[in-house]
């Protein structure tokens, strides 16, 4: 007699999702990470070694023991992007575990050479294509895992597992962000979607449609919120337009909606 499947979220437990994933969520909780951050454990069922993606946040000390003793020998760490919430395990990771760690960006790849656009990895048993995915972030990574004709995709802070994302004005943009989604849709629709935060999907084909969607719904408020504002693209103030179209969003998530705000307004002053 088995016990019932463990759900999202589950703290302190290996949460299995597909023959080659499991999950193990960070117990970091926030308005920016929903219930906290997804550690991804990827190994085929036969293989002796793991690869582990996105180690997780600083004060990790008893998340990277238990992604250790569930991964067993960690053959490669691999990084979506850069934001703390992914990265600030990196350092606890690589002397728990002395796997070598390998991101878009050189920052975070310490004992082999960042990723490129369309690497593939052959690693625990799985074939992984690296696909580049900016738009949150300009060195966003999604990461494509096959096995036996199977397929899922890890997908970062690209596409969650519920809400939408925010676009990083520093670096991210929404023109990058509409080309990563269709991306994702053409290579991987059918894939199993393991996101950076929230809970996983069957398909990514449908969550990515609705993210797209979501986003052309929000560039024809903004656009009507210029309107009445009489203001361009060029001369509105990103908060200004939060107040009107966040009107009915909890205030709290304003300072990440003007993140979001602000990439909207430059992207429309490029059309």
């Amino acid at each position: 007699m088995t016990g019932a499947p463990i759900t999202h979220p589950a703290y302190g437990q290996v949460r299995p999702v597909t023959e080659f994933a499991s999950v193990l969520l960070r117990d970091n909780p926030g308005l920016m990470e929903l219930d906290g951050t997804n550690t991804w454990i990827l190994r085929a069922p036969d293989s002796p070694t793991a690869v582990v993606v996105d180690p997780g946040p600083p004060r990790s000390k008893r998340h990277v023991k238990a992604i250790a003793a569930a991964a067993g020998e960690v053959e490669l760490t691999l990084i979506t992007h850069r934001h703390a919430d992914h990265t600030g395990a990196i350092e606890r990771m690589r002397k728990h575990t002395g796997a070598i760690h390998r991101a878009y960006d050189d920052r975070f790849s310490h004992g082999a050479p960042r990723i490129t656009d369309r690497e593939v990895i052959e690693a625990a048993g799985l074939r992984i294509t690296a696909l580049h995915t900016p738009g949150h972030t300009a060195d966003s990574m999604s990461f494509l895992v096959e096995w036996e004709g199977r397929q899922a995709i890890v997908t970062g802070d690209t596409i969650l597992g519920r809400g939408t994302t925010v676009l990083d004005p520093k670096d991210g943009g929404l023109g990058d962000y509409f080309n990563s989604l269709n991306r994702l849709i053409v290579d991987a629709p059918s894939a199993t979607l393991l996101p950076g935060h929230g809970p996983d999907h069957p398909e990514l084909e449908p969550v990515a449609r609705y993210y797209k969607a979501h986003r052309e719904d929000r560039l024809d408020q903004i656009r009507q919120a210029l309107d009445e504002l009489k203001l361009t693209a060029h001369e509105a103030k990103p908060m200004k337009v939060v107040r009107r179209v966040y009107a009915d969003v909890d205030r709290r998530l304003w300072p990440a909606a003007r993140m979001s705000v602000k990439t909207q307004l430059e992207y429309l002053r490029t059309l």
